[in-house]
């Protein structure tokens, strides 16, 4: 006998359903679609054989990443081989709603899938009854699982996107082709409006940026003169250029123009100034983005080029599985296939043409230097791709493999194989894998100093609060020390004094002995240097008087003040 089970996944849990009445299902699909609509009859043809509740929100979120990927995590395979009769007089017959996770269920069970159809019908009848038929679980908790997990599943998909820092690059490569457009067509206006005023400007300068920032500067051509020659050279960067210009000025056939129509002009110019230095602004952010994503192909073929590339191909991982003929050709599509219909010769480049390398090929060699450098910026491209740590050192050992290349097709000179180089670059690759790893290594540990000092801080902030609450008992030691402090300021004085004293009494030894040393007799002291010593000794207490009666008086009022 054949039993059909239908298995459910919800945000809350694996769910498996015994079908009864599996041919009357099977032969009436309209009364099993009029049935899913009321909860009585559908509990007379389902019954709840199994429930596994996810354990925490990122289980649930590992096992719908896995079912729509079509892969059996390891709870499913648990739960239903516990639940499921896999062996016996009883044959199991699983039916699921999608068809991939069905096939990656019957390699791992050796048991007949069942999808859509009747099955489909069950399975919708569960969706719209599932917080009815397990007990416990309520519809407003039902919708919070479903949403939080809806939620964190959208989150995964954005954050784990292959082509999230290649879109960047997509983006502003486009923006800045748009950009030249826009540029060149708004340069073109302000060269014919401008124009009828001064014409002979168009001629002395050429530039386009150029162009409008003299025409947003001179405005009206007859207030020219020698004191705005100097803000001329400033723009023109040429100070024969600006002599022209101021020349030109004085001797133009243009038409007068009113003032306001010289404000449009102003305006306008101003705009196209504005553009053209958020235009160089922009390559900025292109050429920092190109270095962050794909290092090695911005070193090999330039940051332009290789953002074109990124961009025709849709994404950086597409160009890396490109082989390198696809990368040979690529942007040059229509050719090929006006090359193959008329089977005439077939394009020898695309998007890698605007390199550097390929103009400095001679014309024999257009072909070979293509080819070969399309060999090259696949492997850039695919290092870029796949590698953990972003580096440019193979880039330039590419680079460098192509520059050899060209002379050897110039000169004949023979280049180095490429094991050889190859063996160079991982070495320095290490290196500086080694240093970035050395450096992050050190962020991490700044920054967990940073935590814990910031944390310290914190907890003495408090200390200092519970500090200030209690005054009666922080008033009491401040006193003592004021009164330590005191004296030893006293005794520190006092010792100043007596030092000179000594000294001086040491000086007057040492005058004594060598003069008994030298033979001389010995003269007894006059008494009156004994009075002088006397004397210095007063002074001295004189000094110390006055000095220990303001201490005696500052104590006094201290006490008062208590």
């Amino acid at each position: 006998m054949v039993v059909l089970h239908v298995l459910f996944e919800h945000a809350a849990g694996y769910a498996l359903f015994v079908v009864k009445e599996v041919e009357e299902i099977g032969m009436l699909l309209p009364q099993v679609e009029q049935s899913v609509l009321s909860l009585g009859k559908f509990n007379s043809m389902v019954s709840l054989a199994a429930f596994f509740p996810f354990r925490s929100a990122q289980a649930a979120l590992e096992n719908m990443n896995a079912i729509s990927e079509g892969v059996v995590h390891a709870d499913l395979k648990l739960f239903l081989e516990t639940n499921l009769p896999l062996s016996g007089k009883k044959k199991a017959n699983l039916g699921v709603s999608d068809a991939k996770i069905g096939a990656a269920l019957q390699e791992e069970f050796t048991i007949s899938i069942q999808t859509g159809g009747a099955v489909a019908e069950i399975i919708r009848g569960v969706r719209l009854h599932f917080h009815s038929l397990v007990k416990g679980l309520t519809a407003q908790a039902a919708s919070k699982a479903q949403l939080g997990l809806g939620h964190s599943y959208s989150r995964a998909k954005v954050k784990f996107n292959v082509n999230r820092a290649d879109n960047m690059i997509i983006q502003s490569i486009a923006l800045l082709d748009q950009l030249d457009k826009d540029i060149n067509t708004f340069s073109m206006r302000v060269r014919e409006w401008y124009g009828y005023h001064f014409p002979e400007l168009i001629k002395i300068v050429s530039e386009n940026s150029m162009y409008c920032r003299l025409a947003q500067l001179i405005g009206n051509r007859k207030e020219l003169s020698e004191e705005s020659l100097e803000s001329l050279e400033e723009v023109v960067m040429d100070s024969a250029k600006a002599q022209a210009i101021l020349d030109a000025s004085r001797s133009s056939m243009g038409m007068d123009i009113s003032p306001i129509d010289l404000i449009n002009i102003e305006r306008f110019s101003n705009r196209v100034v504005s553009l053209a230095a958020y235009r160089l602004e922009l390559q900025e952010y292109l050429r920092s983005k190109m270095s962050q994503v794909a290092p090695n192909l911005a070193a090999l073929i330039g940051e332009v080029v290789g953002a074109r590339l990124i961009s025709h191909a849709g994404s950086l991982t597409n160009l890396a599985k490109y082989p390198a003929s696809t990368v040979q050709i690529l942007g040059a599509e229509k050719a090929l296939f006006r090359a193959l219909k008329t089977r005439g010769n077939t394009p020898k480049y695309g998007l890698i043409f605007h390199s550097t390398f390929i103009g400095r090929a001679a014309a024999k060699n257009k072909g070979r230097i293509s080819r070969y450098l399309a060999n090259k910026c696949t492997i850039a491209s695919r290092i870029d791709c796949f590698s953990e740590l972003p580096t440019s050192v193979f880039g330039d050992k590419l680079r460098e493999q192509v520059e050899e290349r060209l002379s050897f097709y110039e000169t004949g000179e023979v280049p180095r194989k490429n094991v050889d180089v190859m063996t160079e670059a991982v070495k320095e690759a290490t290196d500086v894998a080694a240093e970035m790893k050395r450096k992050l290594e050190k962020k991490e540990k700044k920054r967990k100093k940073r935590e814990k000092k910031l944390q310290e801080l914190a907890a003495n902030g408090e200390t200092n609060g519970e500090a200030e609450m209690e005054d009666g008992e922080a008033d009491t030691p401040v006193v003592k020390k004021k009164k330590k402090k005191q004296a030893a300021e006293q005794t520190e004085e006092a010792e100043s004094v007596e030092t000179p004293v000594k000294a001086k009494k040491k000086q007057k030894a040492e005058d004594a002995e060598e003069t008994t040393d030298n033979g001389a007799e010995e003269t007894p002291v006059p008494p009156k240097k004994k009075k002088r010593k006397s004397e210095a000794v007063a002074e001295e207490a004189e000094e110390e008087a006055p000095e220990a009666v303001a201490s005696e008086k500052k104590k006094k009022k201290k006490k008062k003040t208590e």
